[in-house]
C-alpha cells in the first residue's frame, strides 16, 4: 500500500512538473494568439458598428484569407519541429542555416498567398455571394494581401524562436500589434486624420500594416538578443537550397494542408451561408469569430506540445515525449470544460458585444450553442495534431484531417443545412451540426494515430 501511494505521488509530481513546464512555454504563446485573434474581434466589432453590410464584408473576406493564411503558416510550422529537435539534441548552431532556407520558403508562399487574395473575386462569385457584398470584401482582401509577405517571414522567425523555447517575443509583438491595430482601424474605418472613411475595407489595410510592424519587431528582437547568437542566423547570406526546402516542405506541406482542411470547412460554410443574406452571414461571423478567439488557448497549448515533444525526442527521450503529449491533451480538455460552459451561459451577451441588431443576435446565439458543443473534440484534435507535429508525423495527420472534415463533416452539414434529403433544410444550424460531427471524427482518429506513433518511437 505504501509503495502504491509513493508511486501515485511520484506520478502526480511528474505530471505537475510537466504541466508547469508546458504552461510556462504556452502562456506567452496564448497571449500572442489571443492578441492576434483579438485583432479579428476588434475588426468585427468596429465594422459591425458601421453596418451589417460592413460586418458581412469582413466576414466574407475572413472566409477567404484566413484559410490561405493557415495553409501558409502550417507549411512554415515545420520550422518549429526541426528547430526544437536540433535544440534538444544540443545542436543549436545547426538551426541558423535551416531557418535561412525557411525564410526563402516563407517569401515564396507569402507572395503566392498575396496573389491568391488579389484574385479571389471569382471564388466569391462562384459561391453565389450577394453582389452587393463582393466589392467591399475584395477591398478588405487587398489590404490583407499587402501584409502577406511580411507575416510569412515573421512567422518563420516566430517558429524559430518558439523552437528554442523562447516564446516571449511573439507575446510582446502580438500585444504591440493589437495596440497598433485599434487606432489604425479607428482612423481607416471612420475616416480621421485626413483619411477617407473606408468602413470594413479599412480593417484590411490596418491589419496589413500591422503585419509589417510585427515582422520588423521580430527581426530586431532576434538579431539583438543574446539567446539567438549561437544559431548564427544572420552571420551569412545563403542562396535557396532546394534539397533543404524540399525537406521542409515534406513535413510542412502536410501540416499546411491539414490546417487548411480544418479552417477551409469553416470558410466554405461562410460562403454557403453568403447567399442567405447579410443578417445570417453576420450572425455566423460572430459565432465563428468568438469560437476562433476561444480556440487560441488550446491552439497555443498544441504549439507548446510540439516544442516539448520535439525537444524530448531530440534528447532521445521517447517516453518523456509521450508523457508531454498526454499532459497537453489533458490540459486542453480541462480548458474545454471552462470554455463550453462560458459559451452556453453567456451566448446572448457575447452576441451583443458584436452587434446591436436583434436579428443578428438571435442567429449568433443559436450558433454559439453548437460551438460550445464542439469545444471538447476540438481541444483533443488540436492537441493531438500538435504532438504529431513534434513527432514529425504529418502525412497521416493530413489524410485524417481531410477525411474527417471534407469526407464526413462538410457532407453531413450540407445535407442537414441546405438539402431536403433528411427533412426540411435547417440552414446555418445544420451546417454547424456538420462541424460537430467532423471535429469529433478528427479527435478520435488523431488520438489513435498519436498512440501508434508514440509506441513506435518507444520501441526503437
Amino acid at each position: 500500500m505504501e509503495l502504491s501511494e509513493t508511486q501515485s505521488q511520484t506520478r502526480f509530481s511528474r505530471a505537475s512538473t510537466e504541466l508547469r513546464a508546458l504552461l510556462k512555454l504556452a502562456a506567452p504563446i496564448m497571449v500572442a494568439q489571443l492578441s492576434n485573434s483579438a485583432m479579428g474581434f476588434v475588426d468585427a466589432v468596429m465594422a459591425g458598428r458601421v453596418s451589417p453590410r460592413d460586418l458581412a464584408a469582413v466576414a466574407l473576406g475572413n472566409s477567404i484569407w484566413i484559410p490561405v493564411f493557415l495553409l501558409m503558416t502550417g507549411i512554415l510550422l515545420a520550422t518549429t519541429a526541426k528547430v526544437a529537435e536540433r535544440f534538444g539534441a544540443g545542436k543549436q548552431e545547426e538551426t541558423g542555416p535551416l531557418v535561412r532556407q525557411a525564410l526563402w520558403l516563407a517569401l515564396a508562399v507569402g507572395l503566392c498567398g498575396a496573389l491568391l487574395l488579389l484574385n479571389a473575386r471569382p471564388v466569391l462569385q462562384l459561391m453565389g455571394v450577394d453582389p452587393d457584398l463582393i466589392e467591399p470584401a475584395m477591398g478588405y482582401l487587398h489590404g490583407i494581401a499587402f501584409g502577406f509577405p511580411a507575416v510569412a517571414l515573421y512567422y518563420v522567425l516566430r517558429c524559430f524562436s518558439d523552437g528554442l523555447g523562447r516564446t516571449r517575443p511573439s507575446m510582446v509583438l502580438g500585444i504591440g500589434g493589437l495596440l497598433l491595430n485599434i487606432p489604425l482601424n479607428y482612423i481607416l474605418i471612420y475616416g480621421h486624420l485626413g483619411m477617407p472613411a473606408l468602413g470594413g475595407v479599412g480593417c484590411g489595410w490596418a491589419s496589413g500594416t500591422v503585419m509589417w510592424f510585427m515582422l520588423l519587431g521580430m527581426l530586431s528582437w532576434v538579431s539583438r538578443a543574446p539567446a539567438y547568437k549561437p544559431s548564427r542566423l544572420f552571420e551569412r547570406f545563403d542562396k535557396p537550397q532546394l534539397p533543404v526546402i524540399k525537406r521542409l516542405l515534406s513535413i510542412g506541406g502536410p501540416i499546411g494542408i491539414a490546417v487548411f482542411a480544418e479552417s477551409s470547412i469553416f470558410a466554405v460554410i461562410a460562403l454557403l451561408i453568403g447567399g442567405l443574406g447579410a443578417t445570417v452571414v453576420a450572425g455566423h461571423q460572430i459565432a465563428l469569430n468568438f469560437s476562433a478567439l476561444i480556440f487560441m488557448i488550446p491552439y497555443a497549448l498544441a504549439m507548446a506540445v510540439t516544442v516539448r515533444v520535439g525537444q524530448a525526442l531530440g534528447r532521445g527521450e521517447a517516453r518523456a515525449a509521450r508523457f508531454s503529449a498526454g499532459i497537453g491533451i489533458g490540459a486542453a480538455l480541462a480548458y474545454a470544460c471552462l470554455s463550453a460552459s462560458l459559451m452556453l451561459l453567456c451566448r446572448e451577451l457575447i452576441a451583443k458585444m458584436y452587434s446591436p441588431d436583434p436579428a443578428v443576435i438571435a442567429v449568433a446565439g443559436m450558433l454559439i450553442v453548437y460551438s460550445a458543443l464542439f469545444q471538447f473534440s476540438d481541444a483533443i484534435q488540436v492537441a493531438a495534431a500538435g504532438a504529431l507535429r513534434g513527432y514529425q508525423d504529418t502525412r497521416a495527420t493530413m489524410i485524417i484531417t481531410l477525411f474527417a472534415y471534407w469526407g464526413i463533416g462538410l457532407p453531413v452539414g450540407y445535407t442537414l443545412g441546405l438539402t431536403d434529403w433528411l427533412g426540411e433544410p435547417s440552414g446555418p444550424k445544420g451546417l454547424w451540426q456538420g462541424l460537430v460531427v467532423g471535429l469529433t471524427c478528427a479527435a478520435v482518429l488523431l488520438s489513435l494515430r498519436l498512440a501508434r506513433s508514440s509506441r513506435a518511437r518507444i520501441r526503437r
